[in-house]
């Protein structure tokens, strides 16, 4: 691989990739330059890869694949600033330290030591693109004897790393796959030969601290086994405070990814021969049927550890390479939030409080996607409503916080404790207050009307996008509007975007480009206080570390009602809140937790629905009372 030079070598006409799609015949002189024109025109500045790719010249396949046959002769730089993984300020700031360094260093050495490519998104991109497989060593069962063949000298450079033999080869993870030098001394030390792959540096530093201080084996499981690994992977997952485990079958391999902080994470492959062990391990665990193969199936498990137990849901899903696995991690231990922490606003709580879990009768919904933190919410609610002068009684698929003082009933179809046959007797109960998990159809959600209307108060969840979406399904399920209007109370919509790591969060000044999407200027933005995080060991290097609760509230005012009475639209009904009601939109919310630091404008693009322009960030700071 040639040596990098500074950017005035380094770069050509086009750009070195585009420069190889010309080269390899995909793309013409006149087309590129074409591009290019198109590029000098644009208020918000794209990769002209991105433009090649949106006129419609090359595929995404063929450029993967010009990338894969040109791989050795590419450097890093230029491949990362035309797949736009990073910046042209950060190319040239590399650059500048390439330049003023007191001893000889490669870019790509300054990319990876200074964290310019310290992210999971791009290197995960970067190793699609290259064909390499991304892995952390730091959460993979590394062989301990592969790592005692890298000489001391070598361990301290921390540009690579071994994983494993397979296929009689050994696999290791550069910082810098694209090295030729790092590559020649990996395979004088492996000369069976290597398998490359993709890290970042601070998580190969990190594995060789954790094997100088003998802490990368855990003697008390059996790897070999798939009991054992079945084992290893949710004690990992336990260790790292994941929500979801997936296992799935791929045609060369079983890939394991964990859901951390909502979003899905590389864990671990495994070769496919495992597969069929592993899924009858799960099914033995959650008392699945292991002979049938060509049917979807459920169940729960019930896994006993040293630091206590976890109850877990498991989902089989049969695909055409085997069936995929999910599980979900229910942590019944885990202490009830009191509702003044779950993360509302002070004003907007009063609000709900008042105007929704006050209120002698009514129902009361909780909506949002699967994961959003609905059951969390809940639970607070009832928490907050649990005293001696009340009955409370619960129907819930499955119990996942066993809550002194309330009469909770777990659903098992198995014994035909169904919902329908559960809601058919609840009422019997004299209750005041009525848990329904969640509205699964008609029947539920008359169950739910026909209570409020005889004097009960009734919690329940829903999964639609935002409040609006929640009264609009409830219309949709052929309940009477009158029925709707006089009942429902409130619906919050809530959803969990990703906290901003307190360690590495560091002030941020949003582009006018970025501002320009919610039609903000510098101007409208004073006296706020955006920020990132860089990236640190606290957070694994992602910049986020936890995450935060956002809500819309909606109480329901005569207006609403009367929209509701005359079966208007949901764009009428929003607009009409808006208004009338005090509704603060899902993203609205989620820009002032973005000006106040909590979480990032990428969170809340990636997160929240815009369905209409937001509102100036002053006037929602009022309504939210900040």
């Amino acid at each position: 691989m040639p040596k990098d030079k500074p950017k005035t070598s380094e770069t050509t006409t086009h750009g070195e990739l585009i420069d190889i799609l010309i080269k390899e015949g995909l793309l013409s002189e006149k087309q590129a330059l074409h591009a290019s024109r198109l590029r000098t025109k644009l208020v918000r500045p794209k990769p002209l890869l991105e433009i090649v790719k949106e006129l419609g010249y090359v595929t995404a396949d063929q450029v993967t694949a010009a990338i894969r046959k040109n791989k050795l002769s590419m450097r890093i730089g230029s491949l990362l600033l035309e797949l736009g993984l990073i910046s042209e300020a950060d190319l040239e700031a590399a650059f500048q330290i390439q330049r003023t360094s007191k001893t000889p260093q490669k870019l790509g050495e300054v990319l990876v030591n200074n964290n310019f490519i310290k992210e999971f998104k791009p290197l995960e991109a970067l190793s699609m693109q290259l064909g390499y497989p991304f892995i952390d060593p730091r959460f993979t069962n590394l062989d301990a004897s592969l790592l005692h063949q890298i000489p001391l000298t070598y361990r301290n450079k921390a540009n690579y790393v071994p994983i494993e033999r397979q296929e009689h080869q050994v696999v290791v993870a550069f910082a810098n796959v694209l090295d030729l030098d790092d590559q020649q001394e990996a395979r004088t030390i492996f000369p069976e030969g290597i398998l490359p792959a993709i890290a970042t540096r601070e998580s190969i530093v990190e594995t060789y601290q954790r094997f100088e201080r003998g802490a990368q084996s855990k003697e008390s499981v059996d790897d070999d086994s798939a009991s054992g690994i079945v084992e290893r992977i949710i004690l990992d997952a336990i260790e790292l405070d994941v929500s979801d485990i997936h296992m799935e079958p791929l045609p060369d391999r079983l890939r394991i990814r964990f859901r951390r902080d909502g979003v899905l994470e590389p864990y671990k492959d495994f070769p496919r021969e495992i597969i069929p062990n592993i899924s009858s391990r799960i099914k033995i665990m959650c008392k699945a049927d292991i002979a049938e193969k060509r049917r979807h199936q459920g169940g729960r498990i019930l896994f006993e550890y040293p630091g206590g137990e976890l109850d877990m849901r498991a989902s089989f899903y049969v695909t055409i390479h085997g069936e995929a696995i999910v599980l979900r991690l229910l942590n019944r231990q885990g202490n009830l939030i009191d509702i003044t922490g779950i993360g509302m606003y002070p004003k907007i709580l009063k609000r709900f409080i008042d105007g929704a879990l006050s209120r002698p009768s009514g129902v009361v919904i909780i909506t949002g996607p699967t994961g959003s933190g609905k059951t969390t919410t809940v639970y607070s609610c009832i928490h907050h409503l649990n005293t001696p002068l009340l009955s409370i009684i619960t129907a819930e698929e499955p119990v996942e916080y066993v809550i002194p003082g309330i009469s909770q009933c777990s659903i098992d179809p198995k014994i035909n404790l169904t919902f329908e046959e559960t809601l058919r007797h609840i009422v019997r109960q004299d209750p005041d207050v009525i848990l329904i998990g969640e509205i699964r159809d008609n029947y539920s959600a008359e169950v739910a009307v026909q209570a409020a209307l005889t004097g009960h108060k009734v919690l329940t969840t829903f999964h639609t996008e935002d409040s609006i979406g929640g009264l609009i399904r409830l219309m949709n399920m052929d309940i009477e509007a009158f029925l709707i209007s006089s009942t429902v109370v409130s619906v919050v919509a809530q959803r969990l975007l990703r906290r901003i790591c307190p360690e590495c969060s560091q002030p941020y000044k949003p582009s006018p480009g970025e501002l320009q999407l919610f039609g903000y200027t510098q101007a409208t933005i004073q006296g706020s206080n955006f920020r990132k995080g860089t990236g640190c060991s606290h957070c694994r290097y992602t910049g986020y570390r936890g995450r935060i609760a956002v809500f819309e509230l909606l109480i329901l005012d005569e207006m609403v009602r009367a929209a509701i009475l005359e079966r208007r639209t949901s764009f009428d009904i929003r607009k009409i809140a808006l208004e009338s009601a005090g509704l603060v939109t899902l993203f609205e919310e989620g820009l002032v937790k973005a000006a106040e630091g909590q979480t990032t404008l990428e969170e809340v693009m990636r997160c929240l629905p815009l369905v209409l322009k937001p509102r100036p960030l002053e006037e929602t700071r009022r309504m939210l009372g900040v």
